[in-house]
């Protein structure tokens, strides 16, 4: 199984939208500093995610999140303001 993500910072509230094989070891990696983009904006929290059974299904979910289409839908959703 694999999850598409949506992080916010509880720092500077921004979010983070990325995919991965394991969430929970994956948040754990953002919140120990191993991710650089990440690394500054800690702590940090999952608001949404997605399952999928491919990772090339995953990652398509999150090029979608990072689209402006895929930001107005998550506004629309109320995932994110």
């Amino acid at each position: 199984m694999y999850f598409t993500y949506v992080l916010q910072s509880l720092k500077d509230r921004r979010y983070y939208y990325g995919s991965a094989s394991n969430l929970e070891e994956r948040l754990k990696a953002h919140n120990a500093g191993k991710v650089r983009s990440t690394k500054s904006r800690r702590p940090l929290k999952i608001i949404y995610y997605e399952t999928f059974d491919s990772r090339s299904e995953a990652y398509r979910r999150e090029l979608f999140f990072k689209s402006k289409e895929g930001y107005e839908w998550l506004k629309k959703e109320g995932i994110i303001r």
